[in-house]
């Protein structure tokens, strides 16, 4: 496959443990946890636990609780290593002290010390008692940045090697609303490993992270029907350990247990009756409470690796979920269950023809694309977004790795091309909508296709791109887009209101590069310089090394950070960040409404290049017979009437009867009949039904059906 564009959606988690099977592994993926930054009104919560408590008749419309940042910094500690500092991770100041590789053999007499740009820094030999690998190696006042530490002889300096970082402190927690987040996925690193956990945690929080993604599998924590498995689990120790590091947790699951399925071999998609959505979401909400602040009640279910859902599948599915997480946690934010690959119109209008967006409190994509495309590629998400915030949950362009097992490290040269990305991504999101950033992903992480994502090594030692990560999270925490610039060709100027060591600053990231693939990367540079009226008062280059005030000359593809005063940037010619679509208003009803047809009337749809979703399929001429699931998630009798409100002129959509009457978590069969003329005009069209509820709302089904041959 050419890197030219990276396929989206369709990742395999390989996790090195001796606990779990490789095949299941190579098919499954992803979870998470902690609180929410701002729940509803009293009310509303009063409303919610009442409801939960069986106490309250659930009548009117559902409102979703509101996801607003804050504007404060977070409270508590300043986030520092650990004793034994995991990872060989440290902050400046400090003495860094590197215990020796328990594999060296006598050949190894010297050592030496390397930068990101393989330039020795220093060498010296080893101690006489060298194989012992409890000797550390002593390295004092390393300034921060990224650093390779080999052990060897004058003819092979590299007979053994470790890395280490050098990170600058904080001064300030990083806000609660700071946009910048990383995938952890602790829960599945560290499979009951509360150590390992907690050195992810603490590795993600001195980087300046505010959020972290976990993964979950629902056929772990409820293998049966019934009650879920008692703590402690994985997830609960993963959850306890991102919390205690200060970090905020975002869940995700995408599998369904053996008994929540209706056909063999369906775990892979959502489980069909969405009773079963509305449980599991109710019972993790409850369970959770407090240490995981955000669901996605999926992973991106429109591609075919987690289960190739047409839109409607995945509106019918987010609204029962989303009914069950605010049963058990009224507070708890639920975001859209994640759609990949590149965003599309179709999708967008399958989205807001099925009146999604009062059931989902973020709007969440993934993203494997380079990272100039971002603002045009996402405009259809930021339309379907509804005037929700818009969230990156997976976002990365991986590199190919060297092939050697276990470790599949990358070469130096994409190493450091790597790292010089993550500011130029992180920027790019946050110009075109993004209001929080999970770069995928903490953790070492290798897909068979010969591809290295992760910004740890195996044994948690950073690569450059950890790094390249601090300097991000504090130059930006609480970053807001301002705008961009681009001032002569190749160069490229993104401007933000941020709070770095907690100050109010503006801050520039500039850095001159090409649209090009990884071969053609890090070699643009260019002699533009900042305009003289800025008063710089700090300059950071891309592994969070000070610089002084002192711009580079020439600017290269290693971005650097430009601390302002506040409002200085102003002062620039800045193209403002694209708008957002205006907040629709609406509420949630708790009757929803579900298409069934059977899996060989599903078909793959290519809308955009790179795109990827399903919808249904006919022929000209055909009758297409379907049944229509109606479910009561209130808690007393909803009754209604169904109506066709929209179709193609030369369409006819006909239901056998319209009309139902449901009492509390009951599900309703209806049938239909969609006839298609043999001269059909329209070969890609929208059915769209709308039930009259009364008290309990006017839900909305549209399904889309594609017309071939």
């Amino acid at each position: 496959m050419p890197l030219s564009r990276w396929p989206p959606g369709g990742h395999q988690f390989i996790i090195p443990t001796p606990t779990m099977n490789i095949l299941e592994l190579l098919n499954d993926r992803w979870g998470n946890r902690a609180p929410c930054l701002s729940p509803g009104s009293w009310l509303q919560t009063a409303f919610f636990a009442a409801l939960l408590a069986g106490t309250v008749a659930q009548a009117e419309p559902i409102s979703p609780a509101p996801a607003a940042p804050t504007r404060k910094d977070g409270s508590g500690e300043l986030p520092k290593p650990l004793p034994d500092h995991p990872g060989h991770v440290f902050l400046e100041g400090e003495r860094v002290c590197i215990p020796l590789p328990p594999a060296l053999t006598p050949a190894c007499t010297q050592w030496r010390l390397l930068d990101d740009r393989q330039q020795v820094l220093r060498s010296g030999a080893l101690p006489a008692d060298a194989t012992n690998p409890i000797a550390p190696l002593c390295l004092n006042d390393l300034g921060v940045g990224w650093y390779r530490l080999e052990f060897g002889s004058t003819n092979q300096p590299d007979l053994s090697w470790t890395t280490l970082a050098v990170l600058r402190p904080l001064q300030a927690r990083t806000p609660e609303d700071s946009p910048i987040a990383v995938d952890s996925a602790a829960a599945w690193f560290a499979p009951d490993d509360v150590r390992k956990q907690q050195e992810l945690a603490n590795l993600a929080a001195i980087a300046g992270v505010s959020w972290v993604r976990d993964r979950l599998r629902w056929r772990e924590i409820q293998p049966q029907a019934g009650a879920l498995k008692p703590p402690p689990t994985t997830y609960d120790s993963s959850a306890d350990a991102q919390r205690a590091a200060g970090l905020q947790v975002l869940q995700v699951f995408h599998d369904t247990p053996p008994w929540a399925q209706t056909e063999a071999g369906a775990g892979g998609r959502v489980a069909a009756d969405l009773r079963r959505a509305y449980e599991i979401g109710r019972a993790l909400a409850v369970r959770f409470k407090g240490r995981v602040a955000g669901w996605e009640p999926w992973n991106e279910a429109n591609v075919a690796t987690f289960g190739a859902h047409t839109v409607d599948q995945m509106c019918s599915w987010q609204k029962a979920a989303w009914l069950g997480f605010k049963a058990g946690d009224p507070g708890v934010i639920v975001g859209w269950n994640a759609t990949a690959a590149v965003p599309t119109p179709a999708h967008t209008e399958g989205v807001l023809a099925n009146e999604t967006w009062p059931y989902f409190d973020t709007y969440n994509i993934h993203t494997y694309d380079w990272s100039h495309a971002y603002a045009d590629l996402w405009k259809p998400a930021r339309e379907a977004a509804a005037g929700r915030p818009l969230w990156i949950t997976e976002a990365d362009r991986g590199t190919p790795h060297l092939k050697n097992p276990p470790w599949y490290d990358q070469s130096p040269r994409l190493e450091r091309l790597k790292a010089e990305w993550m500011a130029q991504a992180y920027a790019s999101s946050l110009f075109a909508g993004a209001q929080r950033h999970f770069h995928f992903i903490l953790g070492n992480y290798q897909e068979p296709n010969g591809v290295q994502f992760g910004l740890l090594r195996l044994d948690l030692t950073p690569r450059p791109a950890y790094v390249a990560l601090a300097a991000v999270g504090r130059c930006l925490a609480g970053a807001q887009a301002l705008g961009r610039w681009q001032p002569a060709p190749d160069v490229h100027v993104y401007a933000f209101r941020a709070r770095p060591d907690g100050k109010d600053r503006d801050v520039l990231v500039a850095w001159a590069e090409k649209e090009v693939d990884w071969d053609g990367r890090g070699t643009t540079t260019a002699d533009w310089k900042l305009p003289a009226h800025l008063n710089v008062q700090e300059v950071v280059n891309y592994l969070g090394r000070p610089l002084g005030t002192s711009f580079p000359a020439p600017l290269t593809s290693a971005p650097v950070f430009v601390l302002l005063p506040a409002g200085q940037a102003s002062t620039l010619p800045l193209e403002a960040p694209p708008k957002s679509a205006a907040p629709r208003s609406g509420s949630a009803s708790p009757v929803v409404l579900q298409l069934a047809l059977p899996r060989p009337a599903e078909v793959k749809v290519e809308d955009l290049p790179w795109s990827e979703g399903y919808a249904y399929q006919a022929k000209p001429g055909q009758v297409l017979d379907f049944k229509l699931h109606v479910y009561n998630f209130a808690t007393n009798t909803a009754a209604g009437r169904l109506e066709v409100i929209r179709q193609p002129r030369d369409w006819s959509t006909a239901l056998a009867t319209a009309d139902f009457k449901l009492s509390s978590m009951a599900r309703a069969e209806l049938a239909g009949t969609l006839r298609l003329p043999d001269r059909v005009e329209a070969r890609d069209g929208w059915v769209v039904l709308r039930a009259d509820c009364g008290p309990h709302g006017r839900p909305v089904l549209a399904f889309r059906v594609v017309v071939r041959e």
